[in-house]
């Protein structure tokens, strides 16, 4: 993996202002971005979200997920610690983009679960890897951190990318009556496929 020039700008919040970075692998044409609150070197072991991109919930609001709500109150919590970095990876639909996310939406209101519909599109649970927030966090200097998420996949992805995770913090939003459904079916669901995933993950070397 090898980024290009790596701009900066400033960029101030309703929660506080950060710093942008724009990140393009330029072997794979991946983009990301990193809004770091504080100013560098930042500490080993500061807090950090990775964020997948979530057009229908970060951008119009949808009350399908919680991503919208989980977005900004990482950015509150980072911005109100002074420190941390907040990584907004392009991984729409769980990694499986967005066309085939809005396929996997028409299946759910037939009936299947998250998860059923993207195996039923021929995808696994959750396709997304980690090896790029992994390299913006070695290119800002940052060897270990406190993650904040729910998400054990991404503990083992960062770790086997060379990142190590100190603490898992958990990111905890209340249930509303249209994202009931989905956060109970995440977790019996979800929390499956990560145990399958750590397995697999202790069964081989990085």
């Amino acid at each position: 993996m090898r980024f290009g020039k790596v701009p900066r700008a400033k960029l101030p919040t309703r929660f506080g202002e950060f710093t942008i970075y724009g990140f393009r692998d330029e072997e794979s044409g991946e983009e990301a971005v990193a809004l770091v609150a504080g100013q560098p070197p930042l500490q080993a072991g500061v807090l950090v979200r990775i964020h997948s991109q979530c057009l229908t919930g970060d951008v119009f609001s949808s009350e399908r997920c919680d991503c919208r709500d989980q977005l900004h109150a990482a950015l509150a919590l980072l911005a109100g610690s002074g420190a941390g970095v907040f990584i907004y990876l392009q991984q729409e639909g769980r990694g499986i983009g967005l066309t085939n996310k809005i396929r996997a939406y028409e299946l759910q209101d037939q009936g299947l679960d998250t998860v059923a519909a993207n195996e039923e599109l021929g995808f696994e649970a959750d396709e997304r890897h980690y090896r790029l927030p992994a390299e913006i966090l070695k290119y800002l200097g940052i060897p270990s951190v406190r993650l904040l998420s729910n998400n054990p996949d991404k503990v083992s992805g960062l770790e086997c990318a060379g990142i190590e995770v100190r603490e898992r913090v958990p990111l905890e939003i209340p249930p509303k009556s249209s994202t009931r459904e989905y956060l109970e079916v995440k977790k019996r669901r979800m929390d499956t496929c990560f145990r399958a995933s750590e397995k697999q993950l202790s069964a081989f070397s990085c």
